[in-house]
């Protein structure tokens, strides 16, 4: 079982007792601002599900973020095939987090070990991030991963504008 360790958190597989938590996130509409809004505790059920499926079958994925000092479920970090509908392709990266992990710089702690792991155990040559062109939260963490964003990647849908950055592997 592929676990992730960074100082201050575990990204593990899921559990049952993460869908309390899971759902209070995705329940959250400023969590899910950016992302088509709140859903409901099936549809968070699902992905939890989903994402645990994906990370048994690759041994890789959306890890659930544990902060190791309280246990308490911070969200989700991982890795993902790019959606087939893209222009770019490859692994992308992302991170969601409950309200009450944003400040502390999980995100970013988190997205570097998925990085790592990224880079050092699959060797991929390079992984993108896409957020909402109004999501500056997310491209900030994608600035201080060390990724640019890349003008030519972005792309628009019924939601809005998107923009995409990269980091390639060192």
């Amino acid at each position: 079982m592929t676990e992730l360790r960074t100082e201050r958190l575990l990204l593990r597989h899921w559990r049952e007792g993460d869908l309390d938590p899971w759902a209070a996130l995705n329940a959250d509409p400023e969590v899910r601002a950016h992302l088509g809004g709140p859903r409901t505790r099936e549809q968070s059920a699902a992905s939890m599900a989903e994402f645990e499926a994906d990370l048994t079958a690759r041994g890789w994925g959306w890890w659930a973020v544990e902060v190791v000092a309280s246990g308490e479920l911070a969200g989700f970090a991982g890795l993902d095939p790019v959606d087939e509908e893209r222009t770019f392709g490859g692994i992308e990266i992302g991170w969601r987090l409950a309200r009450s992990a944003w400040g502390h710089g999980y995100a970013t702690e988190a997205a570097r070990a998925v990085l790592a792991y990224g880079f050092d155990t699959l060797e991929l040559p390079e992984i993108v991030a896409e957020t909402m062109q109004d999501n500056v939260r997310s491209q900030a963490v994608m600035r201080r991963l060390g990724m640019t964003h890349v003008p030519a990647y972005d792309f628009t849908e019924a939601d809005g504008r998107h923009v995409v950055f990269r980091i390639a592997r060192p």
